[in-house]
């Protein structure tokens, strides 16, 4: 019976391509994240989360 040896794949390139796909969705998530603070929807959920903040410390 003859064993073939086992090949590796050469897999150096694929800890590249996570990097690329990660830094592209972080860039795209604060990139919306941006858009979405600096409009009128930014304004509204701040304001709700200070209130809110304030309300649970008893200030508010």
């Amino acid at each position: 019976m003859h064993h073939l040896p086992l090949r590796r794949r050469d897999e150096r390139g694929i800890t590249t391509a996570e990097y690329a796909v990660g830094t592209a969705a972080g860039a795209g998530l604060a990139g919306l994240l941006y858009k979405l603070l600096t409009g009128g929807f930014g304004d509204r959920l701040l304001k709700t989360l200070f209130d809110h903040v304030l309300g649970l410390l008893g200030i508010g």
